[in-house]
C-alpha cells in the first residue's frame, strides 16, 4: 500500500513538473514572437544570436535552457509560422460551400499576406529566403509544402493539380512581396479561373473530378 507522504510528494512532484512546463511554454512563445519582431525589423531569417538575446531579454545560458540550437528556435519558428497559415486557411476554406470556393478562399487566403501591411512584412523575409530555407531545414520547409498541398490536394481530388496550384500561388505571392505590390481582384480572378480550368482539364483526362 503506498503510504500518505510518497502519494502527496507524487502530488507535488506532477504539480511541480506541470507549472513548469507551463511556464517553459509561455517562455517559448516568447521567444519566438521576439524572433518574428526581428526577423520583420531586419528582413534577416538568419539572425545573430547576439541580436536574439538582445530582443528576447535572454542571457546565453537561460536561451540554452530552451533551445538546444539557434536552429531548434529557427525550426519552432518556421513550424508556428506553417500552423498560423494552416490554420487562417482552412477557417477561409470552411466558409465556403463548394470546391471551386474553397479553391479560391485558399487562393485568396494565401495572396493575403501580401494584402496586409502587417502580414507582408512578416512573410517577406521567409518567401525571399525560400531557397536557404529548404536548404537549411529540407525536412521542415518540405513538411510545409506538403502540409499546403494536401490541404488543396483533399478539396481538388488531385496532387498532381494541387501541387500546380500551391506552385502558381506561390510564385504571385513572391512577386508581390519582392515589389512590394499587392494583388489585384481581376489578377486573383484569373489564377482561381486558371487553376480550376487546370483542374478540371486533369479531372477529365484522369476520370475524376474536384471533391464535392
Amino acid at each position: 500500500m503506498t503510504s500518505l507522504t510518497e502519494t502527496l510528494a507524487r502530488r507535488a512532484v506532477e504539480r511541480t513538473v506541470a507549472e513548469r512546463h507551463t511556464t517553459y511554454v509561455d517562455e517559448m512563445r516568447r521567444v519566438v514572437d521576439a524572433t518574428y519582431r526581428l526577423i520583420e525589423r531586419t528582413g534577416s531569417v538568419d539572425p545573430p544570436m547576439r541580436e536574439i538575446l538582445r530582443e528576447t531579454g535572454l542571457s546565453t545560458q537561460a536561451f540554452y535552457r530552451y533551445f538546444q540550437s539557434k536552429d531548434e528556435l529557427m525550426l519552432l519558428v518556421l513550424d508556428d509560422g506553417r500552423r498560423q497559415l494552416l490554420g487562417y486557411l482552412e477557417h477561409r476554406m470552411a466558409r465556403a460551400t463548394s470546391p471551386e470556393q474553397k479553391v479560391r478562399q485558399w487562393i485568396e487566403g494565401v495572396l493575403a499576406q501580401a494584402v496586409d501591411a502587417t502580414a507582408a512584412a512578416r512573410t517577406r523575409p521567409f518567401v525571399a529566403n525560400q531557397d536557404r530555407l529548404a536548404e537549411a531545414f529540407p525536412e521542415d520547409h518540405q513538411a510545409s509544402v506538403d502540409a499546403l498541398v494536401r490541404q488543396l490536394a483533399a478539396v481538388v481530388g488531385d496532387d498532381r493539380a494541387a501541387e500546380s496550384i500551391y506552385l502558381l500561388t506561390m510564385g504571385a505571392l513572391h512577386r508581390h512581396l519582392t515589389h512590394g505590390t499587392r494583388p489585384t481582384v481581376a489578377e486573383i480572378d484569373a489564377l482561381v479561373r486558371f487553376s480550376l480550368g487546370g483542374t478540371r482539364a486533369l479531372g477529365r483526362n484522369r476520370g475524376s473530378g474536384m471533391r464535392h
